[in-house]
């Protein structure tokens, strides 16, 4: 199928920026850039939106925003926000978190893990890690949950990467997980990284890794590098999503195959016509909307 309309517009749109790669890229102006934009941005009211620390003893502390649409929501999700490892944070999901715990009545739990350059790999699964023990000792009571409330993981492209290693870090802590366009592979090297290029190229995606490993031994570290897990068979029921034009795609749907083999529920949904990046536009896509709709059914089904 052909890049739909949205998508045409949206390539073009990105096509026009600064790239990663070129000489004088700036991170800090960009991440600026980005902060403003979400500040300025119209935001759904929420029932319950409140900041905490989430605080493990020997762990570096962890600020994890709350959301929730209802005092007695039906799970809670952990949300990890993409951006190549390097780019957004809670604030700039801060829309999209509140569209989730809005549209799925699940509370939301975003987390503000630390970025690359500044802070390379393990420092974001370390403190995805960090969250889940927090959780477990008491921050579920903090949050004024049930002790027994089912736990989920979330994440898009680089955050659904997150996602996905904190449930091979923790297994059976989540009842299910849901990946939006996975961030998977170092080394950029499916049949897709070299077949679609639309707005998220193969050089843009090797800047990202780049900036995360801290040594060229990360790259085949299972935490880093999931496809590579010899755990696969301990995730729970997994939602995995892909679009049709976007690099990734080949990845997310090795994973999807993978986990099937070995004997983990999977779900696997392709969106066709569309490019990376679609889940946080509703505005600019259309089928943003039933995403988010059907991460959040998914989730709730095994709540």
């Amino acid at each position: 199928m052909v890049l739909t309309p949205q998508s045409r517009r949206a390539v073009a749109l990105t096509s026009s920026g600064p790239k990663v790669t070129e000489d004088g890229y700036s991170i800090d102006a960009e991440r600026a850039r980005d902060r403003a934009l979400a500040l300025a941005s119209a935001r759904e009211d929420v029932a319950h939106v409140h900041d905490h620390t989430a605080v493990v003893e020997g762990c570096e502390p962890v600020t994890v925003r709350y959301y929730a649409s209802t005092d007695s929501p039906a799970g809670l999700v952990v949300h990890l926000h993409g951006g190549g490892f390097v780019f957004n944070d809670v604030e700039i999901h801060d829309s999209s978190a509140r569209r989730f715990a809005n549209r799925s009545g699940l509370a939301v739990l975003s987390v503000e893990y630390r970025r690359p350059p500044e802070h390379r790999f393990p420092a974001a699964p370390d403190d995805v890690s960090t969250v889940v023990g927090w959780l477990q000792a008491g921050g579920v009571a903090e949050l004024g949950l049930p002790d027994d409330v089912p736990l989920f993981a979330h994440g898009d492209s680089a955050g659904a990467n997150l996602a996905l290693v904190a449930a091979l870090r923790h297994p059976g802590t989540f009842a299910a997980i849901a990946l939006i366009y996975p961030f998977l592979d170092p080394a950029a090297d499916a049949p897709s990284w070299y077949e679609e290029s639309e707005g998220f190229d193969r050089a843009e995606a090797l800047w990202y890794w780049e900036q995360y490993a801290a040594t060229d031994a990360d790259r085949s570290h299972p935490d880093m590098a999931p496809l590579l897990s010899d755990a696969l068979a301990t995730l729970p029921p997994t939602l995995v999503v892909t679009c049709e034009h976007d690099p990734c795609r080949d990845d997310g749907e090795r994973l999807a195959v993978l986990l099937g083999e070995a004997g983990v529920l999977v779900t696997a949904t392709r969106y066709l016509g569309l490019v990376h990046g679609f889940w946080r536009h509703p505005k600019a896509f259309d089928q943003a909307e039933p995403l988010m709709a059907q991460a959040g059914a998914f989730l709730r089904l095994h709540a």
